[in-house]
């Protein structure tokens, strides 16, 4: 990589964090999966240094690119609110599973066994409050007909519809938590995409689905994970996953508050869970069980006993 080329990028990923209310802590080269040269930049928010987020981007990458500027600016404004979480790493399934993302080797590359597919490799983990050993190592892919309608197959340009897609994927039971084992295929389609609408579709979601997950994620990633620390309730990456509005997001918010169950903070975006949604602890601990149960591929376990009649 070129010093100047280093320089240009290190500059606008600079202004632009800055104008979120970011600032690089620092940066490096670095190579991605497939040998290409990237640059990764810690990203830190410049209130409270402390929290810090991994941003990894090709090096042919121009972000000043008149198609891609919107879009970062969108990137890294959430990113500094999700910063603010106690932990930004984790969201939650419709069926109730906490989980937290990471090891994600941006950006895209291609696909090795010749298919025209690009993939991001990655790894999602159960966050339940105890140690759990339980996670899945995934590999996302989308065809390169399908990435014509990304910006760029890059980090702040994916990084929300393949977490959704990952959820989603876990949602219809097509993706398992395990031990151990090899990567587990995540494919993002254009079931996923509204070329109408021009904006990506995961779940239908009414009223009460909509009410009882911001409860559950009130409940896990601020009462059990985040030390009661106020938690992102309006974040857009859950109302493209929810198929809904940030407006729609924030007026259940506000409903649960009427309810008793969280208190609202800082202009109504984030909020803490009551001790009244505290003491759900038994349904929620119960809504894991069943959604790992359901995600478990019971045909397999059939097999390893023995009961087929192939």
């Amino acid at each position: 990589m070129s010093t100047a080329f280093q320089t240009g990028l290190a500059g606008q990923i600079a202004d632009a964090a800055q104008a979120a209310g970011l600032m690089v802590a620092s940066s490096e080269a670095a190579v991605d999966v497939s040998g290409a040269v990237t640059t990764k930049f810690v990203l830190a928010l410049i209130s409270e240094p402390a929290k810090t987020e991994l941003l990894e981007l090709s090096e042919h990458l121009d972000v000043s690119r008149a198609e891609l500027v919107a879009e970062l600016k969108n990137y890294l404004a959430e990113s500094a609110k999700r910063l603010k979480n106690p932990r930004p790493d984790c969201y939650l399934t419709l069926q109730g599973l906490p989980l937290s993302f990471g090891k994600f080797n941006w950006p895209f590359h291609s696909s090795t066994s010749g298919a025209d597919t690009l993939l991001v490799h990655g790894e999602v983990r159960l966050e339940d409050g105890e140690v759990s050993p339980l996670h899945a190592k995934v590999s996302a892919s989308m065809t390169v007909t399908f990435a014509e309608i990304v910006p760029a197959p890059e980090q702040p340009f994916a990084e929300g519809f393949i977490y959704n897609a990952v959820r989603k994927t876990m949602d219809q039971g097509q993706l398992e938590l395990v031990k151990s084992g090899n990567r587990q295929p995540v494919p993002v389609t254009t079931r996923y995409y509204s070329r109408w609408q021009k904006k990506f579709t995961f779940n239908d979601t009414n009223a009460e689905q909509r009410h009882n997950y911001i409860a559950a994620k009130a409940y896990w990633l601020s009462g059990v994970l985040g030390a009661g620390q106020p938690v992102w309730l309006t974040d857009p990456r859950d109302a493209q996953y929810l198929n809904t509005t940030v407006e729609e997001l924030k007026k259940t918010a506000e409903d649960l508050a009427a309810d008793g169950l969280i208190h609202l903070a800082a202009g109504l975006e984030f909020a803490t869970p009551t001790p009244a949604l505290m003491d759900h602890k038994a349904k929620y601990d119960v809504e894991v069980q069943q959604a790992l149960a359901f995600i478990k591929p019971t045909f397999n376990e059939d097999m390893r006993g023995g009961h087929t009649n192939m």
